[in-house]
């Protein structure tokens, strides 16, 4: 007989997923994994973020979707060993109008599979794991790359990938006492700091500026819509500090001749610049889409190593180099959601669920009907 587990939302969180410790511990042993190659991604190359269906923007036929605005769907394939040993996949669409529909903008499953018989063992509401998953990235960066006595943290954007991101960060920057948070809705803003007082005790303030934001920041997260990038000047970014790209952002060209810029995974950043080559539009508008496009074009231009020589988060989780060299070393960590990650946590999750005989088991067959 064939089953899996189906867990809806209610039991992924049931089983643990909202919490942001652990999927630190969690995320900080698959960059370990990642930096030592027992991984695989999908692509050519291994290490593709994952395939898109992208929608005409004129459709031939009735009922198809038109282009838009963030409107697509992806399959974001994969393979993490370890401990772990799983194939998995995330699945998603994705709709910028969702919300005034009382949905989230994206909808996420996660199916996770034997890597031997093929079968699939579990079958997982993806949002939260996602939402967790990826804030918790910036809790491995702070843990290599921030000052140890990193005490004020500068925030732009104040939604809820934010709140996932500090939650992140929380678990690892030990002395954070501040933040300071900018948003183009003040009210938004307002109601994070306040959030964030009554979770962790933080002082916070509202900035009517980025630069007032980010400037006596030690660490410094974006998370903002890549539809809405943000651009950073060199000089509100003082010694010591770390600024990490969750959301699309762009710091001014001449930070990066003075700063250190780390990725999540090099390789997949590759993969991204082949693919704007691949495109059938201008490199630069590719590139303007991409979270990374500002490094990406510093890349080609010579201005930075090769995108493989770049250092990588990785490498610091598996002991291979140092993170952080010196106080007044200027850090940018560039992330791009790997489904390793969604691989890792979903998989953390369910032998959870397992353990507390959460989830609906359900049947492919008893025996298949051909062999």
């Amino acid at each position: 007989m064939t089953e899996f587990l189906y867990l809806d939302e209610e039991s992924m969180i049931k089983a643990g997923a909202l919490d942001s410790n652990r999927c630190v511990e969690v995320m900080d042993e698959m960059f370990g994994l990642l930096g030592q190659g027992d991984y695989i991604m999908g692509g050519p190359n291994l290490n593709e973020h994952g395939i898109k269906v992208y929608f005409p923007e004129n459709p031939k036929f009735e009922g198809m979707p038109k282009a838009g605005p963030d409107r697509r769907f992806m399959a974001m394939v994969g393979y993490l060993g370890g401990r772990f040993r799983t194939a998995g996949e995330k699945w998603y669409g994705s709709n910028i109008i969702n919300p005034s529909r009382g949905l989230p903008r994206s909808i996420l499953m996660v199916m996770l599979n034997n890597p031997d018989t093929c079968e699939p063992f579990a079958l997982c509401s993806g949002n939260v794991v996602s939402a967790v998953r990826t804030g918790s990235i910036p809790g491995v960066g702070v843990k290599y790359l921030a000052r140890k006595d990193a005490s004020v943290i500068g925030l732009i954007g104040a939604g809820p990938i934010q709140k996932a991101c500090l939650q992140g960060m929380m678990a690892t920057a030990k002395n954070a006492k501040e933040i300071r948070i900018f948003d183009i809705k003040k009210e938004t803003a307002e109601k994070y700091g306040e959030w964030a007082a009554e979770e962790f005790g933080l002082k916070y303030t509202v900035c009517d500026t980025m630069e007032d934001a980010i400037s006596t920041a030690d660490i410094i997260s974006s998370a903002t819509s890549r539809l809405r990038p943000v651009m950073i000047e060199d000089a509100w970014l003082k010694p010591g500090s770390l600024i990490i790209f969750t959301g699309s952002g762009r710091i001014a060209e001449s930070y990066y001749e003075t700063a250190t810029t780390f990725f999540d995974n090099p390789l997949m950043h590759k993969a991204y610049m082949d693919d704007a080559r691949r495109a059938d539009v201008p490199i630069e508008v590719s590139y303007a889409g991409m979270m990374g496009g500002g490094i990406y074009k510093l890349i080609d231009e010579g201005k930075l190593p090769p995108v493989e020589e770049i250092p990588s988060l990785g490498s610091c989780a598996c002991g291979a180099i140092p993170g952080r060299k010196s106080d007044d070393e200027r850090i940018c960590l560039m992330t791009g959601g790997m489904i390793t990650e969604d691989i890792a946590w979903t998989y953390e999750c369910y032998q959870r669920a397992v353990e507390m005989g959460l989830g609906q088991k359900l049947k492919i067959w008893d025996t298949p009907h051909w062999t």
